[in-house]
């Protein structure tokens, strides 16, 4: 059973990554079409999911753009207080923050196979494609343990070796180590992420691709 109010958010505010101003900026909600909805899987479980799909603008630049928040009761709910919780929502703007995110540089310099993951990875992302680009950056972090001759046979294990071989710090395998579980679920539960969350991603990923090929090729062939 599905239900359609029109408008429901219209004049409330909300924080929007700004394609224009390049940050989270406070919107408008001109004009929402409010979905909810309900799904019984089982003779004794039903699953309910809401969809809001709104026309915001930004209160500093005016740019109009389409934003979409889904949710539903399969994701479970974010703590984020001691007693607090809010819900998992997918949130999706259109044209994205992001889609005209360029690779680097000198990503040239990649050996062959991490080059072609990473620049697959940055075209997922730019197409929005959230499971792609999480899928991509798993295989990203999996493609440079191996080449590094990571011994362990699981993800896990390979950045921890990472860390063992001076390849990375300890803060950076930790932070590696929340890319692969944002790959797993990319891959596994097929969940897709935010956009900010895979912008974020892509930022780590791109620091780890810096300093352990580019940043060392310049440095050798300059001193």
């Amino acid at each position: 059973m599905t239900y359609m109010e029109l408008n429901k958010k219209a004049n409330q505010k909300v924080e929007v990554e700004c394609r224009e101003c390049k940050r989270k900026t406070r919107h408008l909600i001109l004009a929402s079409a409010d979905i909810s909805g309900s799904e019984r899987l089982s003779w004794d479980y039903e699953m309910h999911w809401t969809s809001s799909s709104q026309i915001v603008q930004c209160q500093g630049c005016e740019t109009v753009s389409f934003r979409r928040v889904s949710s539903d009761s399969e994701n479970t709910p974010i703590q984020v207080g001691p007693n607090e919780y809010v819900d998992d929502e997918l949130i999706e703007l259109f044209p994205g923050p992001i889609q005209s995110r360029d690779p680097l540089s000198d990503s040239h310099i990649l050996p062959s196979k991490v080059q072609r993951i990473y620049e697959e990875t940055i075209r997922a992302l730019n197409g929005t494609q959230p499971v792609l680009c999480g899928i991509g950056i798993r295989a990203l972090i999996e493609t440079v343990a191996k080449e590094k001759r990571a011994s362990s046979r699981d993800l896990y294990g390979k950045i921890n070796d990472l860390v063992s071989h001076g390849v990375l710090t300890q803060e950076g395998a930790d932070i590696l180590h929340k890319l692969r579980t944002l790959g797993n679920d990319a891959a596994h539960e097929v969940k897709p992420h935010s956009e900010r969350q895979l912008g974020l991603a892509m930022d780590v990923v791109e620091n780890l691709l810096q300093g352990v090929y580019i940043l060392p090729h310049h440095a050798k062939s300059t001193f």
